[in-house]
């Protein structure tokens, strides 16, 4: 799989973590990485984080409606908090992985399949003839969405799940939580299911002094549900080679077609 999609470490995460704590970002605290001496392989401890990760209720329950009236705007700031951190001290797995980058990368994956998809075909051509002049290099997440977030009634608690960061463009990880998939099922509201790309980019560049727009999370946007099919894509392989025989690889695996119909949405809208 990409580099910028394959695991960093634990002790790299934990780093990370504590990283992204000493900027100001909502995390668990880490209270104790493992050592040789521990005899228990690579892993870390954190302190316990009261709240929900599971989409479902956080997008459909009435206890998180004041979250949800919230929750984009402490996104932007959260992201904000993490494209400042100091890349200086930083562990050395991060990689540098850029949208160019990634558009290779994942291109290379998807032709080792050999089973042509005309929307994915499409879709690579017009991120190609699309791609946005290079920004300064962040701190990126990597997988900033629903399910990696917890939340509770005010909002949002902590980022978890750190192991795919990397350094690149800051509009990614933005992108990476307006993608269709991770909205499940609440299409309408463009942030995460729960919230205004304006709410939360308002957040971002009044922390960050940026100023993004709307427009310019779109080509991010569309990199991110193309690499989201390909990824399903590799999800099936496991399954149907054996590799990694779950149900859920395969279920998995199923949702290519939702990224197809995503992308042809989106392909749509950057021609309207």
């Amino acid at each position: 799989m990409a580099r910028s999609s394959a695991a960093i470490g634990l002790p790299a995460e934990a780093k990370l973590i504590e990283a992204a704590g000493h900027a100001g970002v909502p995390v668990p605290d880490v209270l104790h990485v493992l050592t040789s001496n521990d005899a228990l392989g690579d892993g870390f401890m954190m302190s316990r984080v009261l709240g929900e990760t599971i989409a479902r209720p956080i997008l459909r329950n009435d206890e998180f409606v004041g979250a949800r009236d919230v929750l984009a705007a402490q996104c932007g700031v959260a992201l904000a908090d993490i494209h400042t951190i100091s890349l200086d001290g930083l562990p050395n797995e991060l990689q540098q992985s850029g949208g160019l980058a990634q558009i290779s990368q994942y291109e290379e994956i998807y032709r080792d399949f050999d089973v042509p998809r005309p929307v994915f075909e499409l879709a690579l051509q017009w991120l190609k003839a699309n791609a946005p002049d290079p920004i300064d290099t962040v701190l990126v997440h990597g997988d900033f969405r629903l399910g990696n977030l917890m939340i509770d009634e005010q909002g949002l608690v902590a980022v978890l799940d750190w192991e795919l960061a990397h350094l690149g463009d800051p509009r990614e990880d933005i992108a990476w939580l307006c993608v269709n998939s991770w909205r499940f099922g609440q299409t309408q509201n463009r942030v995460g299911g729960f919230g205004r790309i304006e709410d939360l980019l308002t957040a971002y560049n009044a922390k960050r002094g940026t100023d993004f727009t709307a427009k310019d999370v779109d080509w991010w946007e569309m990199l991110g549900t193309l690499k989201w099919g390909i990824m399903c894509m590799i999800m099936y392989e496991a399954f149907r080679s054996g590799a990694d025989p779950s149900v859920e690889r395969a279920a998995i695996g199923r949702r290519v077609s939702e990224t197809e119909i995503d992308l042809i949405n989106l392909l749509e809208t950057t021609h309207a």
